[in-house]
């Protein structure tokens, strides 16, 4: 079991695969924060994304490595303003 209270701010977010997700802002409830600038382009720019702690496998030094690959784990972000019911 991964202990979420070791995820800390500007820790980086890394899929299973090694690609870059995000950087940590802060833990919101049951997800992780990412900070505005890795929030994506387009509609999603300057918006902060959220990942659920649900997905974390371990943390290791300065890295929280996401059980789903990067391009997979982008797909569970949600945006601020989408709040799951």
């Amino acid at each position: 079991m991964v202990d979420h209270s070791n995820i800390k701010e500007h820790m980086k977010v890394i899929g299973a695969d090694g690609a870059p997700v995000g950087t940590v802002d802060r833990l919101d409830g049951d997800r992780i924060k990412l900070t505005k600038r890795d929030s994506g382009e387009g509609s999603h720019e300057g918006h902060h994304h959220f990942i659920p702690l649900s997905l974390v496998a371990d943390v290791e030094g300065n890295n929280v490595r996401l059980s789903a690959n990067g391009d997979v784990a982008v797909t569970f972000e949600e945006e601020a303003d989408h709040k799951p019911a």
